[in-house]
């Protein structure tokens, strides 16, 4: 698997020489920029030693930063590309996955200090931190298909064919450097207060965006990509914590949402919860929402991106995919596949989380496939 990182759209580069397209499929969404690694030798690392402390001086340029903080199968591979899609936005997609590859099997608790601080660092643009997590001879970014992405495969020559893997991270940087907003889009951290010493940081102008999703929905998706799952399901139950033997559902860590209506002083002002169903239904008012809340301002290209996304002719049965799709019919796919007693069992479950964020309870098998009554109410947070 691989982290996405964004350099530019083809449309607002400017080149003296011809684009060149990447040679490869790649693994994350919006991977136009992936083809920065385009040799297979770039992201070799020789000598271990040569690794750069994983803090620097606060940059004197303050830029604002934003952490999607989601779970598994709760829409979020679209929803980041809503952030990839955008030129003006510096994209980093499951960049903490490296931190599970290489401490796997560790159970999940024990690598959320890692994950943080993993943060904290490319939120600086320091990206010497992926050296920690790569074995001598591997690749940060492999050439491995993981999507379909709707963006171009493209990326500047002098970028493409970069000799060795410390030069093009620090290209990588300079490029970093260069944008006002950071937008991180993670599953890997399981509560929210993880993240309290990041936004305490004065340096640091940190806001949390929080997708949640039908926790119905997520089980239903969960179920038909189970096998993808599988080393991530085996760290969460090796987790000191008895309370996260589960995969969460929608509030990573298990926190009660009840805590969220009375946020601490370091989430006032900083912390937004975003419905995929809300999305889905009207990705436009949505999205300009959204933006409002990282300081981006919407455009006509951004906006018939999410309107195309979400109005396709079908469903996708392919996992971790992003495709045009009829993302309402996939949001409410749950109700005619899963059995009642299924429904049951996630709705006892997550029944406060549910009741906060407006999700209601069906009562019978008929109730749960009469896909004219809508299960949506007012969240409350």
């Amino acid at each position: 698997k691989m982290i996405t990182l964004k350099i530019q759209k083809v449309r607002h580069m400017s080149l003296k020489h011809k684009i060149a397209p990447c040679p490869w499929s790649t693994r994350a969404l919006g991977a136009r920029e992936v083809c920065l690694l385009r040799r297979q030798t770039i992201t070799t690392f020789q000598r271990q030693s040569d690794i750069r402390f994983l803090y620097r001086p606060s940059l004197a340029k303050k830029r604002q930063l934003i952490y999607v903080l989601t779970t598994w199968r709760s829409g979020s591979s679209f929803f980041g590309e809503l952030f990839n899609q955008n030129p003006e936005v510096f994209f980093l997609y499951e960049p903490m996955w490296h931190i599970w590859q290489k401490l796997y099997p560790g159970d999940a608790v024990s690598l959320q200090g890692a994950a943080r601080d993993m943060l904290s660092s490319l939120y600086r643009c320091d990206l010497s931190v992926f050296q920690l997590y790569n074995s001598p001879g591997g690749r940060i970014l492999p050439p491995w298909d993981f999507s379909e992405p709707p963006s171009i495969k493209w990326c500047a020559p002098t970028l493409c064919a970069l000799p060795t893997g410390k030069r093009c991270l620090r290209l990588l940087e300079e490029e970093c450097l260069k944008y006002n907003t950071i937008v991180i889009k993670g599953v890997r951290i399981l509560d929210i207060n993880v993240l309290a010493p990041l936004m305490e940081d004065p340096s640091l102008d940190l806001k949390v965006i929080h997708l949640v999703r039908d926790p119905r929905a997520v089980a239903n998706s969960r179920i038909k990509s189970r096998h993808g799952l599988i080393r991530e399901n085996l760290q969460v139950v090796r987790s000191r914590d008895p309370k996260l033997r589960r995969i969460p559902f929608v509030d990573p860590g298990h926190k009660d949402f009840t805590e969220r209506l009375k946020p601490p002083s370091w989430l006032k002002g900083k912390y937004m919860v975003a419905r995929y169903e809300d999305l889905v239904e009207n990705p436009v008012k949505v999205l300009r929402n959204i933006y409002r809340f990282a300081n981006l301002s919407s455009n006509h290209d951004i906006e018939l991106f999410a309107l195309n996304m979400t109005s396709g002719s079908s469903s996708s049965s392919k996992p971790f995919i992003v495709s045009s799709r009829n993302a309402t019919q996939a949001a409410s796919a749950w109700r005619t596949v899963l059995s009642i007693q299924q429904i049951k069992q996630v709705e006892d479950y997550c029944h406060h989380a549910m009741s906060v964020l407006g999700y209601e309870r069906v009562r019978t098998a008929g109730e749960a496939k009469d896909l004219s009554k809508s299960l949506l109410a007012h969240s409350k947070l």
